[in-house]
């Protein structure tokens, strides 16, 4: 049977790139490996064509050759299996393909720990004291190396041995077809050392489980959704493994009174019809207590009043946003006689100027409409 061009089975322009190739030879095997098409004869001479064709294209030296003669430059035989030595052109990707056919995890070598999982906590804390950032402790509950065997997993006075099936290395080698491939030690499961005597605290983990308390730092100026990064707080790793790092989550509970704009405070003040009429002088509730706050006569309902500096700290640790008041302006629902008398009067002496914005709204829609 004829060999099939080396480009068209690696489906590539005979001027492709050295990447080019390399693309597509990853995309391809991943593909058609035996271990992805278990039983597929097909697949697997698939694979291995794929393979004799990379082997050529990839070296200058044997490209060039094909290109030239074609097969027959290279004697006819193509593709060997015997001449995968340290200068590989298999080596530069053998890692990635393999990687993505095994499940893309690093594979554990000589006894090496996994590391620990991340941990989320969920914290909620006052408007105030994610205005002003506080200093608290948390309990987490985790996974800590055992004090019993120091995290060895083995019972005391004895030590984990070294695998014999891999001398440790946690991964053995077997050959299929013309490609050598490692794969975690089926004996100690990749550890590379085996527990005989298990830790009776720890069960042969080498981990128990318990609360920590951990002190926590919250920055002002945090909101709802910001995450703080505790390194190394998470899991414990395994088998000495490095921990992992834990995230805690802030949650901001609702204010009764403000709430909150970027880095400004919102705070909606209610004034009587008279107080608005005349101007006044209130006592309004800030994050640093009650402050002075003159309101202009003649204000009206809606109206926003700033008081510098009065808002949220910034996360960064410089400035303060500003605190917003509101004006809303009551009005009265209950009138005594004298009151009705004494906004009657009040009326007939003002005239239309008794209410300025809704005369102007009114001779605007007279211009519309009339």
């Amino acid at each position: 049977m004829s060999k099939r061009d080396y480009y068209e089975v690696l489906e590539v322009n005979r001027n492709a790139s050295e990447a080019e190739i390399k693309k597509a030879y990853r995309k391809l095997a991943i593909q058609y490996h035996p271990d992805k098409n278990p039983g597929d004869k097909a697949a697997e001479e698939k694979f291995k064509e794929l393979s004799e064709a990379y082997a050529v294209l990839s070296d200058a030296q044997q490209r060039a050759t094909y290109d030239q003669f074609g097969h027959a430059g290279l004697g006819g035989g193509g593709f060997s299996s015997g001449g995968f030595g340290g200068g590989s052109p298999f080596e530069d990707i053998f890692g990635d393909i393999f990687g993505d056919i095994f499940g893309g995890g690093q594979t554990r070598r000589g006894g090496r720990g996994r590391r620990g999982d991340d941990l989320r906590y969920n914290l909620s804390i006052s408007f105030e004291e994610a205005a002003f950032g506080l200093e608290t402790k948390i309990q987490i509950p985790r996974h800590q190396p055992c004090e019993t065997c120091n995290g060895s997993g083995a019972a005391e006075g004895t030590e984990p041995r070294t695998c014999g099936t891999c001398q440790g290395a946690g991964q053995v080698r077997y050959q299929q077809g013309f490609f050598s491939l490692t794969r975690p030690c089926p004996e100690c499961s990749g550890e590379g050392k085996i527990v005989d005597k298990p830790c009776k605290s720890c069960h042969g983990s080498g981990r128990v489980r318990k609360k920590k308390s951990i002190s926590l730092k919250i920055p002002a100026g945090v909101e709802t959704g910001t995450r703080l990064k505790m390194s190394g707080e998470g899991e414990s790793g395994e088998k000495g493994g490095p921990p992992g790092d834990l995230y805690v989550v802030i949650s901001v509970e609702n204010h009764p009174i403000f709430e909150r704009e970027g880095r400004d405070v919102i705070c909606e003040v209610p004034v009587s019809f008279s107080q608005a009429a005349l101007g006044c002088e209130l006592q309004v509730p800030t994050l640093d207590g009650k402050v002075k706050l003159k309101v202009p006569a003649g204000t009206q309902s809606g109206k926003v009043l700033k008081l510098g500096g009065k808002g949220i700290p910034s996360l960064q640790g410089y400035g303060r946003g500003d605190q917003l008041v509101v004006i809303r302006v009551e009005t009265p629902t209950k009138l005594t006689s004298k009151q009705k008398e004494l906004l009657e009067e009040f009326a007939r002496e003002g005239g239309e100027d008794v209410n300025p914005m809704g005369k102007g709204f009114f001779d605007k829609v007279k211009e519309l409409f009339d």
